[in-house]
């Protein structure tokens, strides 16, 4: 267990068919990485020594059989070893149901045959075993390992897709990518191709819906885990019946002054609602996050101003952030992370954070962490 609790970080394993013997393949593995960079630079990451005892399930199939769940025990950085039923036609899948903590990675050949199966029936997968690959490819596409067009083709199984897991392990990866492309010249042929993924399964799920008292009308929880994951991905790529359904809530709410807005998808509704209407939205967003007390209801009134296409209501907003008796002063730098978050306010959330440096650093609420590190901190959304 020293090997996996006292040093950093995990494996990737490689599987590599070999193309000189049948039922042969090559199994490496390696200190795993996103910054592959980082890691020729710096010292204290150039771990070519490091090493796991990895147990390694594996299953062998193609389109109509898969065979039993076999372990391999991998202990050196390269070994060959001999597979029962691998042949040309055949696929092999790693790390059964991820049940370890290792990625794994495999040649391109055997990345087309997973894609084709998950194409052609994905449900000879197990849930895990979907939502595992999906997470691994992108995850390995964005650290370096793989092309980036390996992720994108797993994911073009999605309108068949009825669970939740792989839909969240999509959605989660494809948040920061989309936040990279929005910049590109060619960002609507990565935004088009998202909602033609999306389309057949947000027809099909719809929107959560209130019975005649205000409650909403229940449905088991991974059901509405997945409508919820669905519509947010929805409105976020800009889905045009998901928008007018957002819009028409937040008006009603504004004419009647009743919240109606099922409260699993009130987050999505107020963002896309802001982000879609006019100042007077902004404005009655702003006026409920001052009058309501529920903890909870605030924080996402206050994400909901974030997402305002207005520059001038994200700089009021940024600059109302510092004044602790209109925004609690650990919520402020939430409002920033937000802001940056948003196409419209990166560049003045910069700005923003660049002439407040002095006040930001001085503050004992915004740690080093939340400011600098981990995947959410303020420096890597900037």
């Amino acid at each position: 267990m020293d090997q996996w609790t006292l040093q950093m970080g995990y494996p990737v394993i490689t599987i590599l068919g070999n193309t000189t013997a049948e039922n042969r393949i090559i199994i490496t593995q390696q200190h795993f990485i996103y910054d592959i960079s980082a890691k020729t630079k710096a010292l204290k990451l150039q771990n070519s020594s490091y090493l796991w005892q990895i147990p390694l399930t594996i299953v062998v199939g193609n389109r109509s059989h898969v065979s039993s769940e076999a372990i391999i025990w991998v202990s050196n950085k390269s070994e060959h070893h001999r597979i029962t039923y691998l042949d040309k036609g055949s696929w092999l899948l790693g790390n059964i149901n991820q049940t370890g903590y290792f990625r794994v990675n495999y040649d391109l050949r055997n990345w087309r045959l997973l894609i084709d199966q998950l194409i052609r029936n994905h449900e000879v997968l197990s849930v895990s075993n979907r939502a595992g690959l999906i997470d691994d490819a992108f995850s390995l596409a964005r650290a370096g390992y793989l092309p980036q067009n390996i992720p994108l083709e797993i994911i073009r199984y999605l309108s068949e897709e009825k669970d939740f897991l792989p839909w969240h392990a999509a959605s989660r990866a494809l948040y920061p990518l989309d936040k990279l492309l929005d910049r590109m010249e060619n960002y609507n042929v990565f935004n088009e191709y998202i909602l033609k993924q999306v389309a057949t399964t947000y027809i099909k799920l719809g929107w959560p819906k209130n019975n005649f008292n205000g409650s909403l009308v229940q449905a088991s929880y991974q059901h509405e885990e997945l409508r919820r994951e669905v519509i947010m991905l929805a409105c976020s790529f800009g889905n045009k019946h998901c928008h007018q359904q957002a819009s028409t809530l937040i008006s009603d709410w504004i004419s009647s002054n009743r919240n109606r807005i099922p409260l699993n998808v009130r987050d999505i509704v107020y963002c896309t609602g802001v982000s879609l209407l006019d100042e007077d939205v902004w404005e009655f967003i702003w006026m409920k996050f001052h009058s309501t007390t529920a903890v909870s209801e605030k924080k996402i009134l206050l994400e909901a101003l974030t997402c305002s296409d207005d520059r001038n209501l994200l700089n009021r907003l940024l600059n109302l952030s510092l004044n602790s008796e209109v925004v609690l002063d650990q919520d402020a730098i939430d409002v920033i992370i937000h802001v940056a978050r948003n196409p419209h306010g990166r560049d003045l959330a910069w700005k923003f954070f660049r002439d407040k440096w002095k006040i930001l650093n001085t503050s004992k609420i915004y740690s080093q962490d939340v400011l600098f590190h981990g995947e959410n901190s303020l420096a890597s959304t900037l």
